[in-house]
């Protein structure tokens, strides 16, 4: 357990690189295995999360080196065996390892995948997804075990347009035997890069993006050099800070298509965002105004993983914001930290009344999930006198030095283990 330490008043100024994308970087790198050449990957940031699924792919044989945001990784030795659950039960993403070890090896068996505890998050969907590819899929004793003699392409229905379930029977098509078609399937960027990828590799993948993604299957798949997105959920992230805070930040390498949805809403409130070279700009001289109802859901509407940095702002709005949360019920478990600092919020189920208060008050907060553990660091630059944050490092599973950040961007922030 560390605890981060925050004295609030400092308004952020300066000129910060957008890491790369935690949500990219992961399927990336457990769509790594469906070759055997080397591949290289740059833009990488450095996240416990990305260490674990590191630790994975060498627990099932492949060769990986980390340096300067450069990951290499060589599968050319894969061997199917089971993994660790010490591992798969740190990581929600390690379930993207099913879908291509079941087309490289023809078997897979890994425990049930854990990370944040911000709700229910069943995997029904991607085991749906694998079955229609020819694959067996069975649960037992807390493990899934994955197997099928050969892969075929076929049409695949979504129930819901779940990221990682498009993404493993992306991953798992690409090696299969004809066409495959997934529909209703998710629309966020990440989904494009991963195709991008897969493409760069010599797969046949279109139409992400869209709801509608066709694979056709290949033999072989090759090594590549590719280089991860910008992430835009760190970006949102550094945007409300910056309109929190009263700041003035330039984000290089920011995609503003990407960070829409909260684009609109952060400047319905008065601040200025205006894209700057390669990058945006956000500035706010003022208190941030609140008004109507943010609502989360798929891309490209408001992302879920925004909310909790949304409703620390709204926390110190000038008026009342509504927040429904319509993805993770858990994550509105942030609003009883908040009301350790003074905040004024009412939660009924998934929605969030909140009444903006002039200052917050620093207090003893704890963090339950990475997203809420930033959107706590977000509310200590926003409070009076000192804020502590006991954070269980789950801040560091998605977001690259956050602490070496705020202090560049002139916040008073430390650290003690």
């Amino acid at each position: 357990m560390k605890e981060i330490i925050v004295e609030g008043g400092s308004p952020l100024r300066g000129d910060i690189t957008v890491q790369g994308a935690k949500n990219a970087l992961l399927p990336i790198l457990a769509a790594s295995i469906l070759t055997q050449d080397e591949i290289e990957l740059t833009n990488c940031p450095h996240l416990s999360d990305a260490v674990c699924m590191l630790a994975m792919l060498r627990d099932l044989g492949c060769r990986t080196e980390e340096t300067d945001g450069t990951i290499r990784v060589c599968a050319r030795d894969l061997a199917e065996m089971p993994l660790k659950d010490a591992l798969t039960c740190r990581l929600r993403s390690s379930i993207f390892i099913l879908g291509p070890l079941a087309a490289r090896l023809s078997h897979a068996t890994l425990g049930y995948p854990g990370g944040c505890d911000i709700g229910l998050r069943p995997i029904d969907l991607h085991i749906k997804g694998l079955r229609a590819l020819g694959v067996t899929v069975t649960e037992e004793e807390g493990h899934i075990h994955a197997s099928c003699t050969r892969l075929r392409g076929a049409e695949v229905y979504l129930d819901y347009p779940s990221v990682g379930a498009t993404e493993n029977v992306m991953m798992a098509s690409a090696l299969a035997e004809g066409e495959t078609v997934i529909h209703n399937a998710a629309k966020e960027p990440e989904i494009v890069d991963l195709q991008n990828f897969l493409n760069q590799m010599g797969g046949r993948v279109a139409g992400a993006g869209t709801g509608h993604i066709t694979v056709q299957g290949v033999k072989k798949l090759h090594g590549c050099r590719y280089e991860i997105m910008p992430d835009r959920i760190a970006t949102g992230t550094w945007m409300i800070a910056s309109v929190l805070t009263k700041g003035d930040i330039y984000l290089r390498n920011a995609i503003g298509e990407h960070v829409a949805a909260l684009t609109n809403k952060l400047r319905d409130g008065g601040a200025e965002i205006k894209k700057d070279g390669d990058g945006l700009r956000v500035r706010m001289h003022k208190r941030f105004r609140a008004g109507g109802m943010v609502e989360t859901m798929p891309y490209p509407g408001f992302p879920t993983d925004l909310q909790s940095p949304m409703m620390t702002l709204l926390s110190v709005a000038d008026g009342t914001g509504m927040l429904m949360e319509n993805v993770f019920e858990n994550r509105l478990r942030l609003a009883g930290e908040l009301k350790k600092m003074g905040a004024d919020i009412t939660v009924r189920e998934r929605l969030a009344i909140i009444k903006g208060v002039q200052k917050l008050k620093g207090a003893q907060v704890h963090t339950f999930d990475l997203r809420g553990g930033a959107a706590l660091v977000l509310a200590g630059l926003a409070a009076e006198d000192e804020t502590r944050i006991t954070d269980d490092h789950l801040i560091e599973r998605g977001y690259d030095r956050l602490e070496e950040t705020l202090y560049a961007l002139g916040a008073r922030v430390r650290v003690r283990e």
